[in-house]
């Protein structure tokens, strides 16, 4: 595990989490509860502070951002994309994803997160839905996410070398044989050739982070 993984503490990760979020039915996606943020600016503003003292990064497990709910509401809709099989939520946040393929039948769902918070929420989220999501604080990046049969990412194209690093992880994945689904708003740095579009969708969002309410996204499937 990179060194620089904050080390989780799981029962005052999940207290900050509850003190500071609601549990809400996610917008287009009402099947799935989540720990959100209710005031975006107030969160990021506390984490901020608290960014040098505690080492704590931007509370993007406090949103429900738009190409996590894509794959999400994509794969309630497609129960046959993971039912029965091991899938990897990637870069997973609240564990959005993760919880939409428990909730249709995967076998073994693990979401993988660099922030200890991010996976206090997904354990959060998982026992608020009544499934089992297995939160990993590993940058698994360098991998090619073996053992999952699918391995699904919300909006990871956001920055140029984030791009970098996670395009070879899911062609490597692909190139074992594992199905890869990710979700895009129109990101920057999304190579659009190297996938094909399954599904669009719009998608509500919070303006606050966005500057817009609703942000037209595409569910792309790799190769």
């Amino acid at each position: 595990m990179p060194s620089e993984l904050r080390v989780h503490r799981p029962d005052t990760d999940q207290a900050f989490i509850l003190r500071e979020t609601e549990l809400t039915p996610v917008p287009f996606v009402p099947e799935i509860r989540l720990q959100m943020a209710q005031d975006a600016i107030a969160l990021w503003e506390t984490t901020e502070r608290e960014r040098g003292r505690a080492g704590m990064p931007p509370p993007f497990w406090a949103f429900a951002w738009a190409g996590g709910v894509a794959v999400a509401r994509y794969v309630l809709d497609h129960p046959e994309l993971v039912d029965g099989r091991a899938v990897l939520d990637i870069a997973a946040g609240s564990g959005l994803v993760g919880v939409a393929a428990a909730l249709r039948g995967a076998k073994d769902v693990r979401a993988a997160e660099i922030d200890a918070y991010a996976v206090a929420a997904i354990g959060l989220n998982a026992e608020a839905n009544g499934v089992r999501v297995a939160g990993a604080l590993a940058d698994l990046v360098d991998g090619d996410g073996a053992p999952a049969e699918v391995v699904l990412a919300g909006d990871v194209f956001y920055e140029r070398a984030m791009a970098a690093r996670f395009l070879p992880f899911l062609e490597r994945a692909a190139a074992r044989g594992a199905t890869v689904i990710v979700g895009d708003p129109g990101r920057a740095y999304l190579p659009r050739e190297r996938f094909t579009a399954v599904a669009a969708y719009q998608v509500p969002v919070v303006a606050d982070l966005e500057d817009t309410s609703v942000k037209t996204t595409t569910v792309w499937r790799l190769g």
